[in-house]
């Protein structure tokens, strides 16, 4: 049985269960701030590990589940690393249960962005700083133990550090952000991004979770 406190609120896909076409993806690149639904549960310091995306794709917000385009590295190296019990298959919408397991394990997910883009690149530089702060605001809400946002490049404009490298972050740079709470910055999981492959990505997820238990 679920527990309450991870009883899905999320909305299903709006697709009900289909694989989004080039028509259905293209409705989706519009301005709407609320594209996906986070992964999060419903009270404070439940979670071990937030896990920040840039913003979602037009697939990602076609089936309101995150990292959902197919080939996209996420799923699978979240289960190499050992942090599901399964291959999560979001790329129709996330599963109810695979969503409570998630929470059950202290992960959640949530963007630096709402709106829906076909590549992150697409963005501006004022969207990416509104969303760093937004995020840090957030975390009061929150209380994660520790944030591993997924891409350096968004990183170093969002929160005006040109010179951060991908890894643990120093926390007392970031204007706000709450000394208790650690930072990381991990690889964007996209398959367009080939510098790193799964067994990459499941090492530096696995990474993070241990610096938890530590």
């Amino acid at each position: 049985m679920i527990e309450e406190s991870f009883i899905s609120s999320r909305r299903p896909s709006p697709l009900g269960g289909r694989k989004p076409t080039k028509d259905d993806l293209a409705e989706f690149a519009t301005d709407n701030p609320d594209a996906i639904d986070d992964v999060l549960p419903r009270h404070p310091g439940q979670l071990s590990m937030l896990i920040v995306g840039i913003n979602p794709g037009l697939w990602t917000a076609a089936v309101n589940a995150p990292f959902a385009r197919p080939g996209n590295r996420f799923w699978p190296s979240l289960h190499q690393a050992g942090l599901t019990d399964h291959l999560v298959d979001a790329s129709l919408g996330l599963a109810v249960d695979d969503e409570a397991q998630l929470l059950a394990r202290g992960i959640g997910i949530t963007n630096l962005v709402g709106r829906a883009t076909a590549r992150a690149d697409e963005l501006d530089k004022q969207e990416l700083r509104d969303g760093a702060a937004r995020l840090v605001h957030r975390l009061d809400d929150i209380r994660p133990k520790v944030v591993a946002v997924a891409g350096i490049t968004s990183f170093r404009i969002g929160y005006s550090q040109p010179k951060a490298h991908l890894g643990q972050q120093d926390t007392s740079l970031i204007d706000g952000w709450p000394k208790d709470i650690g930072l990381h910055v991990v690889p964007q999981p996209s398959g367009l991004n080939a510098h790193y492959q799964v067994p990459d990505l499941a090492r530096i997820w696995r990474g993070v979770w241990e610096s938890i238990e530590g």
